[in-house]
């Protein structure tokens, strides 16, 4: 003979069995006619019912999967979040120096035009590495923003670090940032004509950047040639970090070199400031770690 194993069940469900079960020793007792056995049938469908209304039941003691909860969306980026999520002089070591009219920013050196020549794709590759010369000198690598944006710039010595914070189309911020990461290798070398300093020869190489944001891409581009007579490189670090549908886009250089510590630096600090920016809060204006 097989024991039939115990289940275990809440005190309110084990009442109402011992109630029910009350009900079917009176109803054996009355008799064996057909109105007793009609209510030990009845008395045996409501312990039955009982047992499957505790086992649906939404308080049942069965464990049930807890939902975790949900983070909360990302805020657009506004006009004064984009003015907070700028670095300044305390997010940035040695003696840089904020300037006042950074948009005024031009280098003659990127003025010209590409030598198609020198290109095994020809018209095709050379007008990407155009496109690449005419975003820096404008200042425009990730297209026109779609929403608000903010830039500010620093100056040591003659080195120049230029910071924007935008807000773009999503699907347009992600293809741009697909072509920057081509350029290293479609634009690895090339020469720039015209202009008011001559042939110059330009090179673009990669660089790594702090795993900051959704996506980014780092790059050195050299350009070398003349000014007023005499030979002249100006060296530039380009930096963009994707957040979401924003960015931030870091150019830092010129023609006493560039400080790659300095654009590191620049892509951590603003990367976090632009987060707590877009999680409703407002950054500290000196962020911990930095003196």
């Amino acid at each position: 003979m097989t024991t039939p194993r115990p289940i275990v069940r809440p005190s309110r469900v084990l009442a109402t069995v011992l109630a029910t079960g009350t009900l079917l020793t009176t109803a054996a007792c009355a008799g064996t006619d057909d109105s007793a056995s009609a209510g030990s049938k009845t008395a045996t469908a409501a312990v039955e019912q009982a047992l499957a209304a505790q086992t649906e039941s939404p308080t049942s003691t069965q464990s049930s999967p807890t939902s975790s909860p949900t983070s909360s969306p990302a805020q657009e980026l506004s006009e004064t979040g984009a003015r907070n999520a700028l670095i300044t002089e305390a997010d940035l070591e040695d003696d840089w120096q904020q300037v006042e009219t950074p948009q005024e920013w031009r280098d003659s050196l990127l003025v010209g035009q590409v030598d198609v020549a020198a290109f095994l794709e020809g018209k095709s590759d050379a007008s990407e590495c155009r496109r690449l010369i005419d975003s820096l000198y404008d200042e425009t690598l990730l297209g026109r923003p779609s929403g608000a944006s903010a830039l500010n710039g620093f100056q040591e010595g003659d080195s120049r670090l230029l910071y924007q914070v935008a807000a773009y189309r999503k699907s347009d911020l992600d293809e741009s940032m697909k072509w920057l990461r081509s350029l290293p290798d479609t634009c690895d070398q090339f020469t720039l004509t015209g202009g008011d300093d001559g042939d110059r020869t330009v090179r673009v190489v990669g660089m790594s950047l702090p795993e900051e944001g959704d996506a980014r891409q780092g790059m050195t581009v050299t350009v070398k040639g003349d000014s007023g007579g005499e030979p002249v490189t100006v060296t530039l670090d380009v930096a963009v970090v994707q957040v979401g549908a924003n960015a931030i886009t870091v150019t830092n250089g010129g023609t006493g070199g560039v400080d790659h510590d300095a654009t590191s630096t620049a892509v951590e600090q603003g990367t976090q400031r632009l987060r707590e920016v877009l999680a409703g809060r407002t950054p500290q204006p000196t962020p911990s770690g930095i003196e």
